[in-house]
């Protein structure tokens, strides 16, 4: 049996897309651009909301959603 993953607000933008890559144009629907930026890999997805002014549960539930398909 398949464990589900889940995509949690601690990850870091490169944890998210080492899970699925496709998932790189939720993050940019919601001004996450810098795929390439060295805080990718140390930044939760927490803090990276809240420098872009993003509401991380609603961009959580979008990331989950997708991750679905």
């Amino acid at each position: 049996m398949k464990k589900k993953i889940k995509i949690k607000k601690t990850m870091t933008i490169d944890d998210v897309l080492k899970i699925d890559e496709n998932l790189a144009p939720v993050l940019m629907g919601f001004g996450l651009h810098c795929f390439g930026c060295p805080m990718s890999r140390m930044e939760s997805l927490e803090e990276a909301a809240m420098v872009h002014g993003v509401d991380v549960d609603v961009m959580l539930e979008k990331l989950n959603e997708a991750l679905k398909k």
